[in-house]
């Protein structure tokens, strides 16, 4: 994993995620309320439904789990991707209220970074832009216009809450060795957080080579497919 400054904190999430669902799952089939349902759901009852509606695919009752995380030192090149997890709610550093300091944060790459001479025209370019976004407003220019000159590389901040099933499906896309480098790093250091709280759920976290022993990414697969058992690659029509 390559080095980067990513902070993951959880700091909200539905109390005993795994037996709220456990409840939601029962009261499809009970005349009992759900209130009680989940105080009489023992472990292997939960374990049971919860593997069973997964691994069907039958998993609307998971979205009844929620996590909320605070995530820092990320670039908006990140968060450019993130926010097509359109299933979730975003909440993002503003460019327009939040002036940029007159050195900024910004992500390098490690690529870059470990490229001396690649590294030098990323710093040189970065600070001109520093140096003229700083002009602007000194010129009056307002901070949502001034903007316009950060880069992607731009350091921020942002708060995000998902449900249990839209983890998953993250999951399902970040943790692949196909996702790009930054958001598959974010993507670790959530399931990280969530695993403990919801073990069973998580137990099924991971790209569709794993979970589901299909790689749908053709010819351009990284090949982790043919050391799973029974795994396939197939090609997206």
């Amino acid at each position: 994993m390559p080095e980067t400054n990513i902070k993951v904190e959880l700091i909200a999430h539905t109390t005993d995620p795994e037996q709220v669902i456990v409840a939601a799952i029962r009261q499809c089939y009970s005349k009992v309320g759900a209130s009680d349902l989940k105080e009489k759901t023992n472990e292997e009852t939960k374990n049971r439904l919860i593997d069973q509606v997964i691994k069907s695919d039958h998993t609307s009752t998971i979205e009844h789990a929620s996590f909320t995380f605070a995530v820092e030192g990320v670039s908006r090149a990140l968060t450019h991707q993130l926010v097509r997890h359109r299933i979730a709610s975003y909440s993002q550093q503003s460019q327009r209220y939040v002036e940029a300091a007159e050195d900024f944060n910004y992500i390098i790459p490690p690529k870059i970074k470990s490229n001396p001479a690649a590294l030098k025209i990323f710093q040189d370019h970065t600070k001109s832009l520093q140096q003229a976004y700083q002009q602007l407003i000194k010129l009056g220019i307002e901070k949502e216009d001034a903007r316009f000159l950060l880069p992607n590389a731009a350091e921020t901040k942002i708060v995000i809450t998902m449900n249990a099933r839209s983890l998953l499906n993250f999951f399902e896309k970040r943790l692949c060795n196909r996702a790009q480098w930054e958001i598959h790093i974010l993507a670790l250091k959530m399931l990280e957080k969530v695993k403990p709280l919801a073990p069973k759920i998580f137990q099924h976290a991971g790209p569709t080579c794993e979970t589901k022993k299909i790689c749908w990414e053709g010819n351009m697969s990284c090949g982790k497919w043919k050391t799973i058992l029974g795994a396939e690659l197939r090609q997206r029509e």
